[in-house]
C-alpha cells in the first residue's frame, strides 16, 4: 500500500509538471513550457536578412528619408515567417511589441496577431503532420487589449508527434522580440526555408496585406504556399510611390526577380514622373533581373462613385500606356493583369481592399503569368 501512494504521488508530479501526455495527444493540463527566440530559428520571407532587429524589414538607419509613418511601416513585420519543427502538444507565445497599430479596416488578429500552419497531409477527411504535406491552417492568436506583454496559447491538443510549422508574423505591428514557448522536454528546432528563390515584391496596403483577417492571407503569402516560390514582401500602405528613398533601398536587395504593385497609390503625374527612372535605376542594380509590374486591381468602390470611377480608370489607362512602351523599351520589364473580384463583385471589405477571399482570387490570377516569366529566368 505504501509502495502504492509513493507511485501515485511520483505519477501527479510528472503530470502535473506537463511531462507525460495522453495517447490522443491532449495538452497535459498546468503545462510548463521552454521558451525559444524566434530568431534564433528560421526566418523566412525577409527582404533584408541582416536588420539589426531581426523583425524589422529594412534598417532605417542605413536607408534614410522615409517619413515618420512610412519608417514604422518598414519595421513592421508583415511577409515574415518563422520556420521550424516542433513535437510539443501546445505552443504558447511571448511577443515583446514596439509600437502597435490601431487602425480600422484591418482586424487585431492580423495586424497585432500571429498566424499558424502546418505542414500536413489529409487522410480520410483529417490532417496528419507530414514533411511531404501542404501547408494547413493550424491556429491564430493575438495578445488580448492591455496584455501585450503576457504570454497566450497559440494552440494545444496537438499530437505529440514531430510536426514542421510555419508562424507568420503581425503584419501591421513592431517586435521587438518574439519567445515560442514549447512544453518542457519538448523539441523546437529550426528548418531551412521551407520556399524556393529569392523574389521581392514591393507594392500598396495590398501587398502589405490591409483587411486580412490574419497574416496568412496576403497575397503574397498565399502565392507562395500555392508555388513553393518565397515572396520577400515590402508592402507599404498608402505609400507604395516609387520614392528615390524607396529606389535606394530596392537596388540593394539580394533578389532572383522583382514583383510590383506600384500604380496603386501614386497619382497620374507621379506614375508619368517616376515610373521611367525606377526602371532604369533598377536594372542599373540588377542587370538581367526581371521586373515584373502590376496593373492595379479593380477598387468596388467605383461600382456606382463616378468621381471614383474617373479617377481610378484614369490611373489604369495612364499606367497601361506607359507599361506598353516600357516593355518595348527596356528587356526584362514586363506588366500582368491581377484581378481580385468575382463576378458577383462580393470580394470586397471597405470598396478599395480585397477580403481573405479576394486576395486569394488575387494570387491565383497572377500564379500562371508569373511563373510562365520566372521559367524563363531558370527560376522554378
Amino acid at each position: 500500500m505504501k509502495r502504492f501512494l509513493t507511485l501515485a504521488a511520483l505519477l501527479w508530479t510528472v503530470l502535473a509538471a506537463g511531462q507525460i501526455q495522453s495517447r490522443s495527444g491532449e495538452t497535459a493540463r498546468n503545462v510548463r513550457y521552454s521558451y525559444t527566440e524566434a530568431a534564433e530559428l528560421t526566418l523566412a520571407g525577409k527582404i533584408f536578412p541582416d536588420t539589426p532587429n531581426p523583425y524589422h524589414r529594412v534598417d532605417t538607419a542605413r536607408f534614410k528619408g522615409w517619413t515618420e509613418w512610412q519608417n514604422f511601416q518598414v519595421r513592421s513585420a508583415s511577409g515574415i515567417m518563422v520556420a521550424f519543427r516542433t513535437n510539443s502538444t501546445a505552443i504558447q507565445l511571448r511577443p515583446e511589441y514596439g509600437e502597435l497599430y490601431y487602425g480600422v479596416t484591418t482586424n487585431v488578429l492580423a495586424h497585432r496577431g500571429f498566424d499558424l500552419y502546418i505542414k500536413a497531409v489529409e487522410q480520410k477527411g483529417r490532417f496528419a503532420p507530414s514533411p511531404d504535406g501542404h501547408w494547413v491552417y493550424a491556429a491564430s492568436a493575438a495578445p488580448a487589449n492591455g496584455k501585450e506583454d503576457k504570454s497566450f496559447n497559440l494552440i494545444k491538443n496537438m499530437e505529440a508527434g514531430m510536426k514542421e510549422c510555419l508562424l507568420y508574423l503581425p503584419l501591421y505591428s513592431e517586435l521587438r522580440g518574439l519567445e515560442i514557448g514549447v512544453e518542457e522536454g519538448a523539441v523546437i528546432e529550426a528548418i531551412p526555408v521551407p520556399f524556393r528563390h529569392r523574389v521581392a515584391i514591393y507594392g500598396s496596403s495590398y501587398t502589405h496585406g490591409v483587411s486580412c483577417s490574419r497574416a496568412g492571407m496576403t497575397y503574397p503569402a498565399q502565392f507562395a504556399r500555392h508555388t513553393g516560390i518565397q515572396l520577400l514582401s515590402l508592402g507599404m500602405s498608402g505609400q507604395c510611390k516609387m520614392q528615390p528613398y524607396s529606389l535606394q533601398a530596392l537596388e540593394a536587395v539580394d533578389a532572383e526577380a522583382f514583383i510590383f504593385d506600384t500604380f496603386s497609390n501614386p497619382s497620374i503625374a507621379e506614375i508619368r514622373e517616376r515610373l521611367f527612372p525606377f526602371i532604369e535605376r533598377l536594372q542599373a542594380a540588377h542587370p538581367g533581373v526581371p521586373l515584373i509590374f502590376q496593373r492595379t486591381i479593380y477598387r468596388e468602390g467605383r461600382n456606382f462613385d463616378k468621381g471614383a470611377e474617373r479617377a481610378e480608370q484614369g490611373r489604369i489607362d495612364v499606367a497601361d500606356s506607359l507599361m506598353a512602351i516600357a516593355c518595348k523599351r527596356y528587356k526584362d520589364v514586363y506588366y500582368i493583369h491581377p484581378n481580385a473580384t468575382e463576378k458577383d463583385h462580393e470580394t470586397s471589405v471597405d470598396g478599395i481592399h480585397p477580403s481573405d477571399h479576394g486576395y486569394g482570387v488575387w494570387a491565383l490570377s497572377i500564379e500562371r503569368q508569373v511563373l510562365r516569366i520566372l521559367r524563363r529566368y531558370g527560376i522554378r
